[in-house]
């Protein structure tokens, strides 16, 4: 497809350079070209579920794709990384196409249908380094092999509070971040009335985007 050249469902690639560009982030166009077919997938699939309620274009793409993208810049070279209620595969697959130096992504989904669309994008965008488990992050911690395996961990849309977060950093190797995607609305979640407990410590905040103004919190773990 060439650049500029619209999906098959109208998404033109295009759009989203424009998008990106006013968080900052610069696209190029075989990237821009992978994330408008991921979004046509969503787009697709959302017919049949409930993968997003993001109504307009320019709000769907800075919500599913931009935000990964601005978040990206702050996943550490070559991370692996841990993706919790993965969903309609944002941030998670947007952080893949965009980051092709990550040396795992795993896809934590509890649905079964979610966990077919997943896979489904993953064989039609051909994604390597990419798994989906289809399971509670609950049950997923019963399995020692995946304690102290990952870099980051990314959380959004999943409700969390200290003792969430306490349970979910044992997913991550010392010195390892855990990556909430706060949403701008004024019942956002943050982490400001928030008393971490060790070993947990507050990293950084940035913002992900001046049109939602969303921000990204980030939690080490300090240990």
């Amino acid at each position: 497809m060439a650049s500029g050249e619209q999906g098959a469902t109208g998404t033109d690639p295009a759009q989203l350079v424009d998008r990106a560009s006013l968080a900052g982030v610069a696209v190029g166009g075989a990237t821009a070209q992978t994330l408008a077919i991921y979004l046509d997938l969503v787009r697709r699939w959302n017919a049949r579920m409930n993968l997003t309620a993001l109504d307009g274009p320019d709000q769907a793409i800075d919500r599913l794709i931009v935000e990964p993208l601005a978040a990206a810049r702050h996943i550490p070279l070559g991370a692996s990384v841990i993706d919790i209620g993965s969903g309609n595969g944002s941030p998670a697959i947007p952080l893949r196409i965009a980051r092709p130096d990550l040396v795992a992504v795993r896809l934590v989904e509890s649905r079964m249908r979610k966990g077919v669309f997943l896979r489904e994008v993953i064989r039609e965008l051909r994604l390597d380094r990419v798994a989906v488990e289809n399971d509670r992050y609950e049950a997923l911690l019963e399995d020692p092999a995946l304690h102290d395996a990952h870099d980051a961990l990314t959380l959004r849309g999943v409700a969390w509070d200290v003792a969430v977060l306490s349970r979910l950093q044992r997913f991550l190797r010392p010195g390892g971040l855990i990556c909430l995607f706060a949403s701008g609305r004024a019942d956002g979640q943050g982490v400001d009335d928030l008393r971490l407990q060790p070993p947990l410590v507050w990293h950084a905040s940035a913002p992900l985007g001046a049109t939602l103004g969303s921000r990204l919190i980030m939690v080490r773990v300090d240990r």
